[in-house]
């Protein structure tokens, strides 16, 4: 995709969404710690992987942007993002619960900070990547301060979740159980190959990170 007319979209959809954040329920934090019964098997124990359709670590979510948990729970939830079980968890949740969470999550975990931009230069070959893709467009600089509250923070995610999720979006319609409809993103990692992908996520998931895995009482 043309670089600027990537930028251009992601100003007009960083607007729309701010817009439609501002109008949202306000998310409680206390009241989600009280929710997040279905959330803690996964995303609060150290090391825990997906098995299907791929075998991935799932996401860390603890110091994630409020407004993209709640995004991405409303996309599992309608159906743009494909994965049963977290179809089956979003489907049970209000618009409140889902704030709710988020709001939880966002505040999870100690408070880091990261440089402005990241310790570890990427190779050559790596940056000319991410120029093409121009990710630091949206997702900022040392990829932990995004545009928008609704784009993730994804400085440090498990390289693997992020190559997993990155096909999903270059494939939206590979079949019922993985797939991602998302025209920016969409059109972003369509332009690579699957072993560029793997060496972007390899290289952004090497970085320093604001996300974590907080481990709930009982399972530690």
């Amino acid at each position: 995709m043309n670089k600027t007319l990537m930028i251009g979209l992601g100003v007009v959809v960083a607007f729309a969404t701010s817009a439609v954040l501002a109008q949202d329920i306000k998310g409680d934090a206390a009241a989600g710690a009280q929710k997040n019964a279905m959330c803690i098997g996964c995303h609060n124990i150290i090391g825990y992987q997906s098995s299907f359709p791929e075998v991935y670590k799932v996401p860390m979510i603890s110091g994630q942007s409020a407004g993209y948990i709640d995004a991405a729970l409303h996309e599992y939830k309608s159906g743009e993002r494909k994965f049963p079980t977290m179809r089956g968890i979003a489907i049970s949740l209000t618009d409140q619960d889902v704030a709710n969470l988020a709001a939880y999550y966002a505040a999870d975990g100690k408070k880091i900070e990261v440089p402005e931009k990241p310790a570890k230069a990427p190779s050559s070959e790596v940056a000319a990547l991410l120029q093409k893709g121009a990710c630091v467009s949206c997702h900022g600089e040392n990829f932990s301060k995004p545009i928008s509250e609704a784009y993730p923070k994804i400085a440090g995610q498990h390289p693997d979740y992020l190559y997993v999720a990155l096909k999903a979006y270059k494939n939206p319609n590979e079949g019922p159980y993985s797939g991602r409809a998302n025209g920016i993103m969409g059109g972003v990692a369509s332009q690579f190959s699957n072993s560029e992908l793997k060496a972007l996520a390899n290289y952004i998931g090497s970085l320093d990170s604001q996300l974590q895995i907080v481990p709930e009482s009982r399972f530690r």
